[in-house]
Order: C-alpha cells, then sequence, then structure tokens
C-alpha cells in the first residue's frame, strides 16, 4: 500500500514554479502518464472547497484558458452539472491551442451538459460564484487580450472568487503583478504551495489558500528541494528558554535601543516597551536628553540614558548583551556618532530605520565578522541595494537573498508575507499579518521585539523568525477583536504578552 503525505505534513514548503512542474511531470509519470487522473482530483477537490465555503450557489461562472489549469475548470464544471447545480463555462481559448488532456476534461464538461460560450467582454454576471481558471503557474510577462478583459470583468462583478491553482496575472515565483491579476476569495493550489502565492501582491490577492497534494506519494517530494518555507509560530515559540525557577533578570539579557533623535523620542520608546514586554531582563535606552523623562513616565522600567554624543554613548555599551540601532535616529551627525559607536562595540545588533539608510549610503562599515539583523522594509531595502523600490517588488525573494549576501547578516524584508533570509538557510515566509499595520511606530515594535528575543539568547535567526511571527500574528489577534481601522503600534502589546505565554490556541 502506497504512503501518501498528508496535506498538512506539506503545507509548510512552497516552491518555484518549476520544481511544482517537475513534481507534476514526475507524478504523472508515476501515474502511467495518465494526466487527466491529476486533473479530475484537482477539478474535484476545487468544487468540494468552492461549497464548503460559499454553500451551495445559485450559478458557478468558470473562465477557462487554454492550459491544464483550463481543464481543472472543466472538470469542476462538469462535477456541478452532476449535482444539478446551475453552471456555465466562458471559454477565452481557441480549442487548437488546448492539450489532449484539457481537450479531454472539456468533453467531459459537455458531455454533462455544461453550456460552453465564449468571452464577451459585455458578459453580465450577476449571481453566483465565479472560478478563475485562465491562468496557470506559468503565466509571466504582459497580459494579452482578452485576458486582460476577462480578469476585468471578473473583478468587477463583486461576486465570490475562487482561483485554481494561482488567481490569474499573479506570478507563482515572485508575488508580482505586472498588468493585472484576479482578485480571488479563495484560492485552491495543487500539487505543491508556490512561493509567490504568500508575499507580494499574493496574500491580497489569494484571500484564503487551501492546499491539496492530490494524493502525490511521498517519495516524490523527497525528490526536490523546497525553495522557501511558512514559519509557524506555535513551533517558533518552543525556542524561547524554559524558566526553572531561580533566575534572575541579568541572566534573561539586556537589550539597549539607540535612537530618538529631536523629535523622534516616540520611536525609541516603543521600541523599548516592545523588549521589556517581550521578556528581556533588561532594557535601556539611550537617546536625545529631552527624550529621557517621557520615556520613563510611560514605562519606568526602562532604564534611560541621555547622550548628546558618541562618546557620552561609549560607557553605556559595556553592559548591554544586545543593541537595537534606528528607531527614529535621524541622519544627523549625532545619529552617525552612535550607530558608528554601536558598531565598534562589537555586540549583536538590530538595526532598523535609519540606521539603515546611514549603512547604505556607505558611512558605515559592516566587517564580515559582525552579527547583525536588518530589519527593511521596501524602501529601505531599495536604498540598500542601490535599485528601484519597484525592482525589490519585482522578486522580494531575490531582493531579500541579494541583502544577505552583501551584509552577511539576518535579514527582514518586511512587508506582507514578511521574508527571511539567512546565512545557509533556505527562506522563510511569516504567513501572519494584516493590513491594519500600516500604521506608524510596527517597525519601532518589531525591532524592539526582535532584540529582546536576542537577549534572552536565541539565535540572530531563531529571534528573527520568532519576532515576525510573534508581531504580526498579534496583529491579526487585534484586528480579530477591534477591526482594521485606527490600530497603534503598542495596541499589539497585550497580544504579545499573551502569545509569549500561549494563551492562545
Amino acid at each position: 500500500m502506497s504512503h501518501f503525505l498528508s496535506d498538512s505534513q506539506l503545507q509548510d514548503n512552497l516552491y518555484s514554479a518549476k520544481t511544482v512542474r517537475e513534481i507534476d511531470q514526475s507524478a504523472i509519470a508515476e501515474l502511467n502518464n495518465n494526466a487527466i487522473r491529476l486533473m479530475n482530483r484537482a477539478g474535484m477537490a476545487a468544487f468540494d472547497e468552492l461549497l464548503e465555503a460559499f454553500g451551495q450557489p445559485s450559478l458557478i461562472t468558470v473562465f477557462c484558458g487554454s492550459g491544464n489549469n483550463a481543464g481543472d475548470g472543466y472538470i469542476l464544471a462538469a462535477r456541478a452539472a452532476q449535482k444539478c447545480i446551475p453552471v456555465q463555462v466562458i471559454e477565452l481559448s481557441d480549442t487548437k491551442t488546448m492539450s489532449a488532456e484539457t481537450l479531454r476534461a472539456r468533453k467531459y464538461a459537455q458531455e454533462n451538459n455544461v453550456p460552453v460560450t465564449g468571452f464577451n467582454a459585455q458578459l453580465d454576471i450577476g449571481q453566483g460564484v465565479i472560478v478563475d481558471s485562465l491562468l496557470g503557474i506559468g503565466y509571466k510577462g504582459q497580459l494579452r487580450q482578452p485576458f486582460d478583459q476577462a480578469i476585468e470583468l471578473i473583478n468587477a462583478a463583486d461576486l465570490p472568487v475562487l482561483s485554481m491553482d494561482i488567481p490569474s496575472g499573479l506570478n507563482a515565483d515572485t508575488g508580482a503583478v505586472q498588468d493585472n491579476a484576479v482578485s480571488a476569495d479563495l484560492t485552491v493550489t495543487f500539487v505543491a504551495a508556490k512561493q509567490g502565492l504568500f508575499t507580494g501582491k499574493g496574500p491580497s490577492l489569494c484571500g484564503e489558500v487551501i492546499y491539496h497534494s492530490l494524493d502525490i506519494s511521498e517519495h516524490l517530494f523527497e525528490q526536490y528541494q523546497p525553495s522557501a518555507q511558512l514559519l509557524d509560530l506555535f513551533e517558533l515559540l518552543e525556542l524561547m528558554p524554559v524558566f526553572v525557577g531561580d533566575e534572575y533578570k541579568n541572566q534573561r539579557g539586556h537589550c539597549m535601543v539607540i535612537g530618538g533623535d529631536h523629535g523622534y523620542g516616540g520611536a525609541v520608546s516603543i521600541a523599548a516597551e516592545a523588549s521589556v514586554r517581550a521578556g528581556s531582563g533588561l532594557t535601556s535606552v539611550a537617546t536625545q536628553p529631552q527624550h529621557v523623562a517621557s520615556t520613563l513616565a510611560r514605562r519606568p522600567e526602562i532604564m534611560a540614558c541621555g547622550v548628546t554624543s558618541g562618546q557620552q554613548l561609549e560607557p553605556w555599551l559595556e553592559k548591554p548583551s544586545v543593541l537595537v540601532v534606528g528607531p527614529g535616529l535621524g541622519r544627523s551627525s549625532w545619529s552617525e556618532q552612535l550607530l558608528q559607536k554601536a558598531v565598534a562595540s562589537g555586540l549583536p545588533m538590530v538595526l532598523d530605520a535609519d540606521a539603515l539608510n546611514i549603512l547604505a549610503q556607505g558611512r558605515v562599515v559592516k566587517t564580515i565578522d559582525h552579527t547583525w539583523v536588518l530589519t527593511p522594509h521596501t524602501g529601505e531595502a531599495a536604498r540598500l541595494l542601490g535599485i528601484s523600490t519597484a525592482e525589490v517588488e519585482e522578486d522580494r525573494f531575490a531582493a531579500v537573498q541579494q541583502l544577505q549576501q552583501k551584509y552577511n547578516a539576518v535579514v527582514i524584508l518586511k512587508g506582507p508575507g514578511t521574508l527571511i533570509a539567512g546565512p545557509n538557510q533556505i527562506t522563510k515566509v511569516c504567513p501572519y499579518g494584516n493590513p491594519g499595520m500600516a500604521t506608524a511606530g510596527m517597525g519601532d515594535l518589531l525591532a524592539g521585539i526582535i532584540g529582546s528575543l536576542i537577549a534572552q539568547g536565541l539565535s540572530l535567526q531563531d529571534a528573527a523568525e520568532l519576532g515576525c511571527c510573534l508581531h504580526s500574528a498579534a496583529a491579526d489577534k487585534l484586528v480579530d477583536d477591534s477591526g482594521y481601522r485606527g490600530v497603534a503600534a503598542t495596541d499589539l502589546l497585550p497580544y504579545v504578552h499573551k502569545l509569549l505565554n500561549q494563551e492562545f490556541e
């Protein structure tokens, strides 16, 4: 009896489109080149997920292109007809361009009395559910007509949308969209999960992602290396040190936050408070003297020192076990002096915000021996690489790897589907987070959390992974309770505290 991997065992591994095609071809070969069997499994699985997500619709409208993705759509349509659910197929391609398997699936749909009509830009779909089977994982480049029109029509219909394998127009490798893409409520992806579904435009276009392995045998997956992996918060929480009962604060590390130039005292205060709430034994702040009082008033557990120069900072660097440099740092001579002294300390560092911008300007040199975590958003990543923000977003996986290699650091490329790249590590993807996080102070909060975890003994890689997941999962819990609007960064802190103590299932 063949043993099959369950979907839950496979879902954390992400693959490039090229590797998925290779796995697919190997699976077809194992089925005696009977590709239609996999197509049937895909169409049936998607149909079941459609009913589970949307109930029995008054109409299912399936948009089909010409590839195997279209074949999956024809199978779904046939299954709907068998269940006496009204269904129609809208074709955008000539049958001459279809593969033999897709033609068989099309014939199967017609044998089940599924009406098949050509695309008309004036088509009016007023009810039911739309199934997107237009373009598969092979799509790259510009959309040609009538595919662009069809995508516009699908998005304008204001109906629930299920995308087969991937939303049409989304790049399966990068998560980028060149022209236009379907905005789905549910994406049912097959064979192996594609990395582009989980970063860039992927999270906003895919809706909920459900993965089906189509019962491909275990040994096939063992032959292929994933290109990235999804992180799991509760697995990462197992990395936290266990309390044995005789701890004291110095054993839990000392995180110092450096920043807060004139007018930017809030950022350093947020990062320091995050360090406290994430569990650092000691947290201190080095900032402009004018910000000391407000920092202490907000969180009296913090040790705050006012420094007016790098020279004044130097004696304060003898006690911390990790530095967080950048929140509110600015780009003045004061800012650069503090960063230079922090670098000279040789301590592990988390670099954020203007510390990254100063680094990008070449005013600080990173040696091979430094242990750093860099936390750029897209704009900062572009400056660090000397390219445009558009180029970063065209391929976030490539950008985070280039940053890692250039700076020999653990790099967190923030944004939807945050990516983490470390030395000799497969790229990791944070699957948590939401649009409510697009607000001031979120990056400061993340930097403070990661610094705190390093202070407590986690490696830079582990702290980056757990910190990102804690931060984003806390935001998800918050918006579940309160909604997306009006989120303040420090609103996350009670949820970070609860997650660390595993008060959520």
